[in-house]
């Protein structure tokens, strides 16, 4: 058979692009050239890169956003001094430079009355610290003072007696001696007395007086009126509360009432 005659080779070659170039057979920019940017495209890379450089020196090197101050809001037994020293906000620092993690860490860790706290940047100069205190459940009796403790159990603050917090009852330690304070330790003999006055219902939580625990199963209350109330341990306590409520509509006048049994409670005048 015979070959391809020389106009159809002639065919197959790409064309002539005349300034000594092939181009590909697909058409496009002559092969062996690299695309050079235009103009325009240099300018706004170098517009791109000024601004990058601008805003990096803008937060960290010029002086128009720099921490100036502090404030400080939700304190009630805290002086915002006490906050704002333990908080050691870097002043004159960089505002984007400045921790606030570690802001919130060093107030939780040098004031535990702090329960809580939010640390954030408030543009162009300040340090906002929006604090949570923990307030008190129970009144721990230590010598002649107070420990004030929190419904998590953290013994936060020591008060004097004339500046303990009203309305607060009082937690009495009777436990000298018991098996259940060598078994548990006194922090859980804590615990179990705040798990208790969590329970209390609300209408007798505000005549108690004293939480008293002889043991771990051995907690009563102290009413006002000269009332008292068994409890036993801190299990069942919302059962417990209801049989409560249930006895003091029935006995009104009743000055004692056991609801360690919360199925089975009693009540008696004396």
């Amino acid at each position: 058979m015979a070959g391809p005659t020389t106009a159809e080779r002639g065919a197959h070659k790409p064309p002539n692009t005349g300034d000594g170039s092939a181009r590909s057979p697909l058409g496009g920019a002559p092969r062996g050239r690299l695309r050079v940017p235009g103009p325009r495209s240099l300018l706004i890379a170098v517009a791109v890169v000024l601004l990058v450089a601008a805003t990096i020196w803008v937060l960290y090197g010029s002086p128009w956003l720099r921490a100036e101050r502090v404030r400080t809001t939700g304190t009630d037994q805290l002086s915002e001094h006490e906050v704002e020293a333990a908080a050691a906000v870097p002043l004159g620092a960089p505002l984007i430079s400045v921790d606030t993690d570690a802001i919130e860490a060093r107030l939780r860790h040098k004031l535990l009355r702090v329960d809580s706290v939010e640390a954030t940047r408030s543009w162009p100069h300040g340090i906002d610290l929006k604090v949570t205190e923990r307030q008190p459940v129970l009144l721990l009796k230590k010598g002649s003072n107070y420990v004030e403790v929190d419904a998590n159990s953290v013994r936060f603050a020591t008060v004097d007696p004339l500046k303990a917090p009203k309305r607060v009852p009082v937690l009495e330690l009777a436990a000298d001696g018991s098996p259940s304070l060598k078994r548990f330790g006194s922090d859980r003999l804590v615990a179990e007395a705040v798990r208790v006055r969590a329970d209390i219902p609300a209408t007798v939580a505000a005549d108690t007086r004293v939480v008293t625990v002889r043991s771990y199963d051995a907690i009563s209350l102290e009413l006002s009126g000269d009332r008292t109330v068994v409890w036993g341990s801190s299990e069942d306590g919302a059962a417990k509360a209801r049989s409560l409520v249930a006895l003091m509509k029935a006995a009104p006048k009743a000055r004692h009432f056991d609801v360690s049994a919360p199925t089975a409670p009693s009540v008696s005048d004396s």
